[in-house]
């Protein structure tokens, strides 16, 4: 947690009287009131780090006889990780968020959130939070995201005097004496996201957007990062050398995406080695703490919100903040900030925006859903049985591939994914339709074995694949593919089948739906799960059918008319399994 590094900065910031100056703006001079009646408790979580100075202005505010009417109003201010609020807005919408895993079965949601950044409600839109609308989600704060490394490794670097780039970066990454660079678990951390953001846009143009070169790129660089990960951000602070001799710094970790906050706490603790702070261009995303009033209060807690969202946008919290080294939502800072070597003026445009405004226009969720379900392909080792439909109907032409069949498309999907994964992956082949080996429905093409052994047969089994003029038996070789990957169950990874079809089940000598899910149902066990993801391709499959199994198993059920969508697909599916199993 970024409070665990205040020390005597978090002390002075919370015991700081810096007075809110009241009645100079209109909200306040309606809703403040010299007497009043009963109470409004208004609850807040945010982000530890600007805790502090939301708390100081609330009970500044409260002090000064802050109401709604003739209510009283009381602000009780959290500090909250906004990975543990996202995961309980999550449970509470419906929504699911790669690598987040599940809420607290005591969370409860508050009345307003401000994370550290808009990315949390971008991601619970686009997890399917199709209901959550805050209100509000304007910026009260910003930090920059940089890339803080070593002082002794910048200065060899060329810092403070040399302008970086992602690219730059990318460069020293993939040498071949790579920089030892690192990251915080990007699904739970919004300056690691925003740093792979911007290191995955540089990857990827590398050799031009989508090429070979690009990917292996892209690849190579969250790989390197994934050795150096960590789910929490003072464990990754704590691999940063501590001593100044030469063997320490150069075994120790070299680079990471942080936020400018983040900097400034950790050198201020007077560590052996400072971090210098680099802002590469072009600027990734900044924490940007949206003040976002969650869907479903009542109409005196949203007036209560709207007038605090006025004490925190007020001159006075300029000083609040800078006492816990953030700025302003337009990029500036007030007096006490202690600018680091190399920040850029405010002026210059590098962390600005337009005041009172978050970073989320800016942000595209596509990128982000991309990015995170990218990263959890690369980074997480898992046992999957890979089965494709070989059905007559896989013959047809897909327009928008030009004009390569549904099998041509599926197959590259698979083949383009089976790059992502490294060695510590365990995968297996299958094809099936009807009648293919007599009166089975299913062929292995290559049983599951770790692809440190298996990826050539992988490679060449897929290259194989072709359609047949059979139907689709899809429920009988979906109860033999879940009795395989369970019989040979591996613990430490998350077991799963990933099955490709574009049509509903055709078999009527096999079994029926009611069949499956009964026999399912019985080999379901909660210690050894096997996670079920079916893509379907293309108008003839059915969302429910492959739902109704889904919804047994654990797992998802995707359907898209355009085959060509199923790669991108195949990543969030890949993105969405659960944690492994301890």
């Amino acid at each position: 947690m970024r409070s665990n590094l205040r020390g005597v900065g978090a002390a002075a910031a919370a015991t700081a009287l810096v007075a809110v100056v009241a009645g100079t703006w209109f909200g306040y001079q309606q809703l403040a009131g010299p007497s009043c009646s009963g109470q409004i408790q208004l609850s807040v979580a945010a982000t530890p780090e600007i805790a502090p100075a939301v708390k100081g202005a609330a009970d500044q505010w409260v002090k000064d006889g802050a109401a709604v009417g003739d209510t009283c109003i009381a602000v009780n201010v959290t500090p909250a990780e906004s990975v543990e609020v996202a995961a309980t807005v999550a449970s509470k919408h419906g929504a699911t968020l790669a690598g987040v895993g599940q809420a607290s079965g005591t969370a409860v949601t508050p009345d307003v959130w401000v994370p550290d950044s808009s990315t949390w409600l971008l991601r619970l839109k686009a997890g399917g939070a199709t209901a959550f609308a805050p209100a509000n989600g304007a910026s009260i704060a910003r930090s920059p995201v940089v890339v803080a490394m070593p002082e002794p490794v910048a200065t060899r670097l060329g810092w403070p005097d040399k302008k970086f780039t992602w690219t730059d970066l990318l460069a020293q990454v993939n040498s071949s004496k790579p920089l030892h660079a690192g990251i915080v678990e990007p699904t739970q951390d919004a300056a690691g996201l925003s740093g792979l953001l911007s290191l995955t846009a540089a990857a990827s143009s590398a050799g031009g957007t989508g090429s070979p070169q690009a990917r292996e790129a892209t690849i190579g660089a969250l790989r390197a990062l994934a050795t150096n990960s960590s789910r929490l951000r003072q464990d990754l602070l704590a691999r940063f050398p501590r001593s100044s001799e030469p063997t320490a710094v150069a075994n120790g970790l070299g680079a990471a995406a942080l936020s400018e906050e983040d900097v400034m706490a950790y050198n201020a603790t007077k560590p052996p080695i400072p971090l210098a702070a680099l802002y590469l261009d072009p600027p990734p995303a900044p924490l940007d703490y949206p003040f976002a009033v969650l869907p479903g209060i009542e109409p005196a807690k949203a007036s209560a919100a709207k007038v605090l969202f006025e004490v925190l946008t007020a001159r006075g919290f300029k000083s609040r903040l800078a006492a816990q080294s953030l700025r302003a939502p337009d990029g500036n800072w007030s007096e006490g900030f202690k600018a680091l070597p190399g920040a850029p003026s405010p002026a210059g445009g590098n962390t600005a925006a337009p005041a009172g405004q978050g970073a989320a226009g800016g942000l595209d969720p596509t990128a982000i859903q991309k990015a995170t379900s990218t990263w959890s392909a690369v980074t997480l080792s898992g046992r999957m049985l890979c089965v494709i439909d070989v059905s007559g109907s896989m013959k047809k032409k897909v327009e928008t591939a030009g004009g390569a069949t549904r099998e041509q498309v599926t197959v590259a999907a698979a083949t383009q994914g089976l790059n992502l994964f490294d060695d510590s992956w365990s995968i297996g082949l299958w094809t099936f339709s009807t009648k293919l080996r007599g009166s089975q429905d299913y062929r292995e093409v290559v049983p599951i074995r770790p692809l440190s052994s298996n990826r050539g047969a992988i490679q060449r089994g897929l290259a194989t694949v072709k359609p047949s003029n059979g139907d689709t038996g899809l429920y009988d070789t979906l109860l033999a593919a879940y009795r395989t990957v369970q019989q040979d169950w591996e613990p430490g990874k998350v077991n799963s089948i990933v099955l490709f079809t574009d049509g509903k089940n055709e078999d009527d000598n096999g079994i029926s739906r009611k069949e499956l899910l009964a026999q399912l149902r019985k080999l379901r066990d909660a210690e050894q799960p096997v996670q079920v993801i079916i893509i379907g391709i293309g108008s003839e499959v059915s969302q429910a059918e492959l739902k109704s199994i889904t919804d047994v198993t654990g797992g998802g059920a995707f359907v898209t008319a355009d085959p060509t969508k199923i790669g991108e697909i195949f990543l969030q599916a890949i993105a969405l399994r659960p944690p492994a199993p301890r």
